[in-house]
């Protein structure tokens, strides 16, 4: 009986140890990470940050096919994070089918500047936006950011990666995080966040995004254990990876690192605070275009145009955001007063073209969309936006699409439209505007002139070409998304070189 009792009591014992080595609280979970990372003081000793990466990113946003295979850039990084002062710095050498580039950003003291070469000028604030993320979800900073906030809780346990999870929940700044931590090892695993993104042209038009950060490829160095990779997903897809070749704690810090000129730091902060809603309509350099009676192109950082036809307008492009679609709809008004919109034309999947697409939807305006891309439209239709609601997001409807897998014929009179799926390689979700009496083709986005005036890239005016003769269209001129109206033989000048 006493043998009994000993045994239970044993057992009792070593019940409640277990209990109490096991975290119980958001906090605990934390503070386990911090001791697993090195210790919670080393982590705090961290002042500066010198990473020397290689990775890659993503063409999400104008891809061939919106699920992938992508289109890749390649870079070289070098970083520094002063997280003392909130200052960052990267320089970038960038490499893609296209060109190879080299740009250095800079963010100290709420101000952001670029240098290529020997020119330096004013940053954006989405610039901003990229350094407050990489100081406050670092691995070095989250934990930290997590364990002074008020409303730190524990979440449920999950499954990730096919092993055990806890998870705290916090907010750094306005913005919730969650902390998704090994089970078994204390680690993070990965970071995630919910924010906006409204001064950049690709992720602003996605509302509420989410952002997850995985860390693996753990290194010890001085004491300290950290991820040498970090695997980027935005809203799911795969944006971009880089792993760390080297790196150095509490390096000293070049004086130079985070200088910005004093006419930069005006420049910032003339232009600071302009989202994408706010962009200008027109370019002021570039004139309005008018290559026949009624059709206007708007040239823009993305092009727009406005056809009178005989029982209304339609608009050809949506692109960048709401707010600069507001814009295009407000000059229609203004330039044909009292004529409605009938329709608008969205002719390829890149994201900046379909960024307007919400404020037709919001105002009951039927959109003509090639039928392959309305997979992506609808997400983007269906994308949450609670934390900057446009007019869809405060009144939803039902969209009015249009799928476009043939000819479609729009209109009457001399601004009568065809529209024409490009079915090319590379323009598998992109199709061209034909208007039959001016012999003048939209062609979308597919190829455009680089500075030099040379085409980029021959495939492309290839496909569009082919889709031409498939049609039998009779074409003496043509502009693009970033062209404005030129000779089509100069177009078909481009093929017989490449030939």
């Amino acid at each position: 009986m006493k043998l009994r009792a000993l045994i239970f009591c044993l057992a009792m014992v070593a019940v409640a140890h277990a209990q109490s080595t096991q975290p119980s609280s958001a906090s605990d979970l934390l503070h386990n990470a911090l001791a697993a990372m090195g210790g919670e003081q080393k982590i705090r000793d961290l002042k500066t940050l010198h990473l020397t990466m290689l990775g890659h990113r993503n063409f999400l946003e104008q891809s061939e096919r919106p699920e992938g295979p992508y289109i890749v850039e390649y870079e070289e990084i070098d970083e520094w994070r002063d997280l003392e002062h909130g200052r960052w710095q990267q320089e970038a050498h960038s490499r893609d089918v296209l060109e190879e580039s080299s740009l250095k950003m800079i963010v100290a003291e709420e101000a952001a500047a670029q240098k290529a070469g020997d020119k330096e000028f004013a940053g954006s604030d989405e610039l901003l936006q990229t350094a407050s993320d990489a100081l406050a979800f670092g691995p070095e900073r989250v934990l930290l950011n997590g364990i002074t906030a008020t409303d730190l809780k524990r979440l449920p346990d999950l499954k990730l990666q096919d092993v055990p999870h806890q998870v705290a929940q916090f907010t750094s700044a306005g913005i919730p995080v969650r902390v998704f931590l090994n089970a078994e090892t204390h680690l993070p695993t990965a970071v995630e966040w919910v924010s906006v993104y409204p001064y950049g042209i690709f992720w602003s038009i996605w509302g509420d995004v989410t952002t997850r950060v995985y860390y693996s490829l753990w290194w010890l160095q001085n004491g300290i254990h950290y991820p040498l990779q970090l695997d980027v997903f935005r809203n799911n897809l795969p944006d971009r990876s880089a792993t760390i070749r080297k790196i150095e704690f509490n390096a000293q810090v070049p004086a130079e690192t985070f200088a910005i000129t004093p006419a930069v730091r005006s420049a910032f902060a003339a232009r600071a605070r302009i989202t994408a809603d706010e962009r200008p309509l027109q370019i002021a350099s570039r004139p309005v275009q008018e290559p026949a009676p009624g059709i206007v192109i708007i040239p823009g950082a993305w092009n727009t145009t406005i056809v009178r036809q005989q029982d209304g307008l339609v608009v050809l492009e949506a692109p960048i955001s709401s707010g600069y679609s507001a814009k295009v709809i407000a000059e229609a008004e203004r330039r044909f007063p009292g004529v409605p919109i009938r329709a608008v034309i969205t002719t390829s999947d890149a994201w900046p073209h379909i960024g307007g697409v919400r404020e037709y939807v919001a105002r009951k305006i039927p959109v003509y969309v090639v039928a392959r891309t309305v997979p992506l439209l609808q997400r983007f239709l269906d994308a949450p936006r609670t934390i900057l609601p446009d007019a869809l997001a405060k009144s939803p409807r039902k969209p009015l699409l249009h799928q476009v897998s043939d000819r479609v014929a729009i209109g009457s009179g001399p601004n009568r439209i065809e529209i024409y799926p490009l079915r090319g390689e590379t323009s598998e979700r992109q199709m061209m505007v034909y208007f039959p009496e001016h012999k003048l083709l939209y062609g979308s986005d597919v190829f455009q002139k680089t500075p030099d005036g040379k085409y980029f890239y021959p495939q492309t005016v290839s496909e569009v070409a082919a889709a031409v003769e498939r049609e039998h269209l009779s074409v003496e001129r043509f502009f693009m998304m970033h062209m404005g109206v030129t000779p089509w033989q100069d177009a078909l000048g481009v093929l017989r070189d490449a030939s």
